[in-house]
């Protein structure tokens, strides 16, 4: 059995071509797939869906969801202190909204966390604990050996 996997996470947005723009700042790049109420935006390891929310909250049939309520947080891992706090300023440059600015946390990293245009809560980290591939890959099931 292969290991399980996430391919694509997919977030309600407001205004499709705004969150495009928004992604696009961030180094995501967007696909050829995309339509006007869905883009897909390409990472290195996972597609991030932005979907117009209206059609979305109607897809799923669970009526209206609360944005942003923080009971889910995306997060991105870093090599580095640095690469955390020039990849969380480029955020803001964007027009995230700051929630929590980088900083040494209590488990031993680095983490910031901010807000994208329609409250989808994000964590920019560097924890040197968790091992990254050199394309940047998470990888916990390696060994130090």
């Amino acid at each position: 059995m292969s290991a399980a996997r996430i391919s694509l996470v997919t977030l309600g947005v407001a205004d499709v071509a705004r969150a495009v723009a928004f992604y696009e700042a961030l180094g995501w790049t967007k696909a050829p797939q995309s339509v006007e109420s869905t883009a897909f935006m390409v990472g290195a390891s996972i597609v991030l869906g932005l979907w117009n929310r209206a059609e979305m909250i109607a897809d799923g049939g669970e009526g209206e969801l609360p944005v942003g309520s923080g009971s889910v947080a995306l997060a991105v891992n870093f090599a580095s202190v640095d690469a955390v706090s020039e990849a969380y300023e480029r955020a803001l440059a964007a027009g995230a909204l700051p929630v929590k600015p980088p900083a040494k946390v209590f488990w031993g990293g680095f983490s910031g966390n901010f807000r994208d245009l329609d409250g989808h809560l994000w964590e920019y980290a560097h924890n040197p604990f968790f091992k990254l591939s050199d394309d940047g890959h998470l990888d916990l099931l390696a060994s130090d050996e």
